[in-house]
């Protein structure tokens, strides 16, 4: 009974820090697309769309996009 209680007790802290786990990457994510967006925003402004870095930008900006879709996708995170 102790034993089954101790297991218990473990699977909930593994849970929670999971959870914390997963709340800090989110927030990460929403962070990092946000600031792509600002600095793909920037370099539009000064007429930089075919640069590399505006490229490399871009596929970040989808990736994090990609990943956000998924967590709305499982309801993970509000629409």
């Amino acid at each position: 009974m102790e034993a089954e209680k101790n297991i218990a007790a473990e699977k909930k802290i593994v849970a929670e820090k999971r959870l914390e786990a997963f709340e800090k990457m989110l927030d990460t994510i929403q962070e990092n697309y946000i600031k792509t967006d600002e600095k793909m925003k920037l370099l539009k402004a000064e007429g930089k769309e075919k640069t590399a870095t505006y490229r490399q930008l871009m596929g970040t900006k989808l990736q994090l996009q990609n990943m956000i879709s998924q967590y709305k996708l499982f309801g993970l995170l509000d629409e």
